[in-house]
């Protein structure tokens, strides 16, 4: 059996005042990769918070595309630069990014979220992607970040898109937590799941359908409530444990698959597209009507997609969709994680009926 997780994790209102002295713990000397749009909203905040605490910083520009090409460019750009720690600042891809890079120079790893909208922040592996967005692979490294901190302060001022995103992102930690365990598969660390791991995923789907619905009206609001307090946490450390130690399932694996296709799929977050993932996972498995339902109106009170026209697919032919299937089954995806066995044929027609019911 094997848990992992990052080595310490902080969150809280204007946590990024207290970056600067978190991360000299770890180095003096960083890199900081960060997109133009989150570097001009926080930057100063950030770099405030470095001056005070006497840490040397550089800012590389994240381009946008957490892939092969993009983690070795900044890699090597900083090689010969004398830093000692790497620091993702920003959203999922950069992130990823973030950890491919610190894992490439054998450097100290930080994450700093400006979003609550993947479980990315935590786990010791990148979703690595084409130039072009495609699903590439999962890239695993030795260890997790060694630092994760989250301000919620900046989680409650973004778009509720993003943070909806993370809730269907970790709503389907469970569903697939529970299918890996079931199946006596491997989680995404290479053992068995503890007993810790499984109940952490759990314990998240419990805290989002009791707090979802408070939070994203509190992120309307632009305000940190305990209810958004909890959600970040659900949708950045529960989820990121819960995913990681509990494995993954149908659902990424879908999610995977739809980025094979090109159009206006490729406009949805990674959680939107996990959440209609998920939803065929519970029709593939045969789930009560009951818990199908409870999903399902939980994802359209948060505006996330649950038919194919929701998710610009409303004229996609049956050519595509076996597309999808076929990128979803390729080994070694987590779709083989379930005690059953699937052909695309299951995927696709678990596609349909999803659509079907929900508009129904």
């Amino acid at each position: 059996m094997v848990f992992a997780s990052p080595s310490r994790y902080i969150q809280g209102a204007d946590a990024l005042n207290e970056a600067g002295a978190a991360i000299a713990r770890l180095g003096d000397s960083i890199t900081v990769i960060a997109d133009d749009f989150v570097w001009d909203m926080a930057g100063k905040k950030l770099a405030t918070s470095l001056n005070t605490a006497d840490v040397t910083y550089a800012r590389v520009r994240f381009n946008g595309e957490a892939s092969s090409a993009e983690i070795e460019r900044i890699a090597e750009d900083i090689r010969s630069a004398g830093v000692n720690t790497v620091v993702g600042f920003g959203g999922g891809k950069t992130m990823d990014t973030a950890k491919g890079v610190a894992n490439t120079l054998g450097l100290a790893c930080v994450i700093l979220p400006t979003t609550a909208s993947t479980d990315a922040p935590t786990s010791a592996l990148s979703v690595i992607y084409t130039d072009d967005g495609a699903f590439e692979a999962y890239r695993f490294y030795e260890r997790n970040p060694d630092l994760v901190l989250v301000d919620t302060t900046l989680i409650a001022a973004a778009p509720t898109r993003f943070l909806a995103s993370g809730i269907a992102d970790a709503l389907a930690t469970w569903i697939e937590a529970r299918a890996v365990a079931q199946a006596g598969a491997q989680n995404m660390v290479g053992g068995r799941p503890t007993i810790l791991g499984t109940a952490i995923a759990e314990r998240c789907e419990a805290v989002l359908f009791e707090h979802a619905e408070a939070a994203f009206t509190a992120n309307q609001a632009g305000v940190v409530t305990p209810a958004l307090d909890a959600v970040v946490e659900a949708n950045t450390l529960l989820s990121g444990l819960g995913f990681e130690s509990g494995g993954l399932a149908v659902a990424h694996a879908v999610h995977n698959g739809f980025t094979a296709l090109h159009g206006p799929i490729h406009e949805l977050t990674h959680g939107e597209k996990v959440a209609y993932g998920t939803l065929v996972q519970l029709v593939l498995e045969a789930a009560p009507s009951a818990e199908f339902a409870r999903y399902l109106a939980l994802y359209k009170t948060l505006d996330l997609p649950v038919t194919l026209a929701d998710a610009g697919l409303e004229n996609v032919s049956d050519d595509d969709l076996y597309r999808v299937a076929e990128t979803a089954l390729a080994a070694p995806e987590s779709s083989h994680n379930v005690a059953y066995a699937l052909a695309p044929a299951d995927i696709v027609a678990a596609i349909k009926a999803v659509d079907a019911l929900a508009r129904r």
